[in-house]
């Protein structure tokens, strides 16, 4: 699993192609208020 194998994220960093080992966004981080209500419930 290295730069060259193409199912594998850093193959895909070195190809510049996406997919489900590489989206297009990153999963968005929590904001501060929704920490907030999550730890209050």
């Amino acid at each position: 699993m290295g730069k060259g194998d193409k199912k594998s994220r850093k193959g895909k960093i070195v190809k510049g192609t996406y997919g489900n080992r590489r989206p297009r966004k990153a999963n968005k981080q929590k904001t501060e208020t929704q920490k907030k209500e999550a730890a209050a419930s």
